[in-house]
């Protein structure tokens, strides 16, 4: 018998001007003090910054030879990028700590890319915020970036580990 007490899902409100629940959990993401209209702000003009550089230079948002029609499938994209697939947990063994490579859940993965897209948007200094998310998230669209070194970091850390994948339980 588990100790834990059980899991409780929550039912996802879907954003009210997209429908979307990637942006209302952007905005949850990018909250702070419970300041939600702020925080619509900051992802509505980051996802407006994204479809004016679309139209600005079309040939930057080109995958597999197909045109993106819409910012949101850019933004949806872009966090595809960021997500990492394994991370590194320690495992107490024998009165010795391992690094275990361990794959991450789907929705874990969602959450470290949206929180790292919020920790290095607010370290861009000089500009706003929205205009920070919006960098953030054409950077990981483009496969460059600081989330996405984030996340490569993540991986070779898990792959130098690989070792001690025996000890994941």
């Amino acid at each position: 018998m588990s100790r834990r007490g059980k899991k409780i899902v929550k039912r996802v409100i879907l954003d009210p001007k997209y429908n979307s629940e990637l942006v209302a959990h952007m905005v949850r993401v990018i909250m702070k003090d419970g300041k939600k209209t702020v925080a619509e702000k900051i992802v509505y003009g980051a996802i407006d910054k994204v479809a004016e550089k679309m139209k600005e230079d079309p040939s930057k948002f080109v995958k597999d030879e197909k045109p993106i029609k819409s910012a949101l499938e850019v933004v949806s994209l872009a966090i595809d990028n960021m997500k990492p697939q394994v991370e590194v947990k320690t495992r107490r063994v024998g009165g010795t700590t391992y690094p275990v490579p361990v794959p991450i859940a789907a929705n874990r993965q969602l959450s470290l890319a949206l929180r790292w897209t919020t920790q290095y948007a607010g370290a861009r200094h000089g500009m706003g915020m929205p205009a920070a998310v919006a960098a953030e998230i054409i950077d990981a669209f483009q496969g460059q970036g600081n989330v996405i070194k984030k996340r490569d970091d993540v991986h070779k850390m898990a792959q130098a580990n690989k070792a001690f994948a025996h000890y994941a339980w």
